[in-house]
């Protein structure tokens, strides 16, 4: 045996752990056995599992299942990851591995077993007097564990990231509503030139869509509240005491300032995740929405010459590395690449929740919260971005907007009542076809209209 190594023994035969690591053999076969991605659960999760770890501890504590002292022990093990983010690189599971999570519940039953212990005193890895399974794990299965975390850090990486990014977007969004609201625009339809629009009309309807969008997040995270820790391998609460599931789900509450409450089916939280499919169809949807926003921001502020050239994006960076002087939609382009990533991350939720709910358990679980994980980092960090980077100093560009105003051909719609739909048909074809303006046409037929030009006025036809 190298010296830097410890030998330890399960059922399965020896292996040899670093001797100065607080994992054991579970984790150092998942090491050897996955060796994937290079992938692995981030401190959010990592953490989260502790602090259930803690609830349950606590709710074993109160019904005499472990001894105080051990108890002490591992709270102490416990608050250095939560508290002081101590021993977060003891984690090292592949992402990629058994689809209950079951390895990385393991990692976190040895790292606290192993530290509990040597604060008592104790070496490394012997798994006395602090056992990772009968100990850490009482009470417990990585089946309702590791679905409980999957819960408890999605409701926390929502209300901490991704609620507040989408609810700045939104309040400068109502900012340049307001900066907007007596500007009146060309509107467009099939990228043809339509009826006036009022510009700030155009950033209500981003507004309106993000709106509803903040408000689906919120009833889910409602939903995320209902969790099967008590339930262990299938729902059935085997192996545990009556009263902890719901004793362990109190502590948790209080740990966590978030008022869970008990799958009354715990089995369903353990077979299946469909919540999880309706979380990422939402965060689908949110992304449609940027998309949009992006995208149309994109479009009207193409040019500066040849382009729409109706909006003034802010000069972040240089756009081209052979072009001097010109300025591209870069933060527009970003939120779009991250909607895209989103959009793909649901369909990768669809198949997870379609082939992984298999009987009486998806096996899919450390997929789907890295999926949720990654697409609520993105989506907040792009709007973030995206926010105070182009949409806060987003102006709009007067001289452009009055040009094509001016040229539009669509104002003719106004007409209809006055002189039918053909006449303006025919109108506007020549208008196009000779340069000229609609009413400069209308003059050179002596077409008499009452009040021509308060019909024409583009303010008077939003």
């Amino acid at each position: 045996m190298n010296k830097k190594t410890r030998l330890e023994k399960d059922i399965l035969g020896v292996v040899e752990v670093p001797s100065d690591v607080y994992w054991g053999i579970n984790t150092q076969r998942a090491l050897t056995d996955f060796r994937i991605s290079g992938e692995k659960f981030p401190n959010s999760f990592v953490i989260a599992l502790a602090q259930i770890k803690k609830a349950c501890l606590q709710a074993n504590l109160e019904l005499n299942l472990i001894d105080q002292i051990i108890v002490k022990a591992l709270i102490q093990s416990i608050d250095e990851i939560v508290i002081e983010n101590k021993l977060l690189d003891q984690f090292p599971v592949d992402i990629y591995q058994t689809g209950s999570g079951t390895q990385t519940n393991m990692n976190m039953n040895e790292v606290l077993a192993n530290r509990a212990n040597e604060i008592m005193g104790h070496e490394l890895g012997k798994k006395t007097p602090v056992h990772p399974n009968d100990h850490v794990n009482q009470g417990q299965s990585s089946n309702d564990v590791i679905p409980t975390t999957m819960h408890l850090v999605s409701i926390e990486e929502i209300q901490n990231k991704l609620l507040p990014a989408l609810h700045r977007t939104i309040s400068v969004l109502n900012d340049k509503i307001v900066e907007f609201k007596d500007i009146i625009k060309v509107g467009r339809t099939h990228l043809q030139d339509a009826v006036p629009i009022p510009l700030s009309m155009e950033f209500l309807v981003y507004q309106k869509q993000l709106t509803s969008e903040e408000q689906k997040l919120i009833e889910i995270v409602e939903e995320l509240k209902a969790i099967p820790l008590g339930g262990t391998a299938l729902g059935t609460g085997i192996n545990t005491h009556e009263e902890f599931g719901e004793l362990a789900i109190q502590k948790l509450s209080l740990i966590t300032n978030i008022d869970f409450r008990s799958n009354p089916v715990k089995a369903e939280g353990i077979a299946s995740h469909s919540l999880f499919v309706k979380l990422g169809s939402a965060m689908k949807s949110l992304s449609l929405a940027l998309l949009k926003m992006a995208n149309d921001i994109r479009w009207m502020s193409s040019g500066p010459r040849a382009g729409l050239g109706e909006l003034l994006i802010p000069q972040e960076e240089p756009g081209s590395s052979i072009m001097p002087g010109k300025i591209n939609p870069t933060q527009a382009e970003m939120l779009i690449q991250v909607c895209l990533r989103i959009i793909g991350n649901d369909t990768t939720l669809t198949f997870a929740e379609g082939f992984g709910s298999t009987l009486d358990l998806n096996v899919t679980k450390p997929l789907i919260i890295k999926t949720i994980l990654e697409s609520i980092l993105l989506l907040s960090n792009g709007m973030i971005s995206f926010t105070n980077n182009c949409l806060k100093e987003l102006k709009a560009n007067h001289v452009g907007i009055k040009k094509h105003l001016e040229e539009n051909l669509m104002i003719v719609t106004k007409l209809v009542p006055e002189i039918g739909y053909d006449t303006a048909a025919e109108i506007a074809k020549e208008a196009h076809e000779t340069g000229k303006t609609i009413k400069e046409i209308i003059q050179e037929k002596q077409i008499k209209i009452n009040n021509l030009d308060e019909i024409l006025d583009p303010k008077k036809m939003v």
